[in-house]
């Protein structure tokens, strides 16, 4: 099944909110996720502790350099899907990850820093597709970014992208206090009482526009050349 990794060698970049979104937005439509929790804060590993975690999500925090291909090669064999959340850095962790993976989204918010962050894993993917002779398959999600208003740096960064061709979700992720609250009282937006949460309703209709465009990337052509070469040699 899809491995899907986010990746961004700066860190508060919005990869741990993306990915969490996806995860629990594929958890309710019954599907089976597994998350590799690969970034230091572990803030996922501590949304799972919370209360109304999904039966239907596990969460591994215990990775190594080592590990990782086999423990993401396993999980793909018993998962719907496989969502890598990697640090906000460029290691060995992140270098395998993305190498075995189906798609990498690259979270950037509207700034400079962010964006060359992200030129980094753009820098290093392509350095993976010569050693492992794929493609592998990249996206671009732009990030807390503000829904009515967009700032000179976010069009900065979107020209940016245009020029070189990458491939930008057309939905970002708007900043939200739903997001925020998922970190702090677990669950998915599914949980939250619509009362408490301010314009919860638009949280929930741009994660699923989120989620669809991530995962239309990600089945239309995934590659399993890795899993192929992987088993093996194992």
């Amino acid at each position: 099944m899809p491995v899907i990794s986010f990746a961004n060698a700066k860190g508060g970049a919005g990869k741990t909110t993306a990915a969490l979104l996806l995860a629990t937005e594929v958890a309710e439509r019954g599907k089976r996720v597994t998350i590799f929790d690969a970034d230091p804060q572990k803030w996922i590993s501590h949304w799972a502790e919370l209360p109304g975690r999904p039966r239907n999500i596990d969460v591994i925090s215990q990775i190594t350099p080592a590990s990782l291909t086999e423990q993401i090669l396993d999980a793909s064999a018993s998962s719907d899907y496989v969502i890598v959340d990697l640090e906000g850095t460029e290691n060995l962790i992140v270098a395998n990850a993305l190498s075995v993976s189906d798609l990498v989204v690259i979270p950037i918010q509207g700034s400079s820093m962010d964006a060359r962050g992200g030129a980094k894993i753009l820098t290093l993917i392509s350095k993976l597709e010569k050693i492992v002779k794929h493609d592998i398959r990249h996206c671009v999600a732009l990030t807390r970014t503000n829904a009515a208003v967009t700032t000179r740096a976010l069009k900065a960064v979107q020209e940016t992208l245009a020029v070189r061709g990458i491939d930008v979700l057309m939905t970002a992720i708007v900043e939200r206090a739903a997001y925020r609250d998922l970190f702090e009282f677990g669950g998915g937006l599914c949980n939250q009482d619509p009362k408490a949460v301010a314009n919860l309703g638009k949280a929930r209709e741009n994660a699923a526009m989120f989620s669809a465009e991530v995962l239309q990337r990600a089945v239309v052509a995934p590659r399993r050349r890795w899993y192929d070469v992987f088993k093996k040699a194992s």
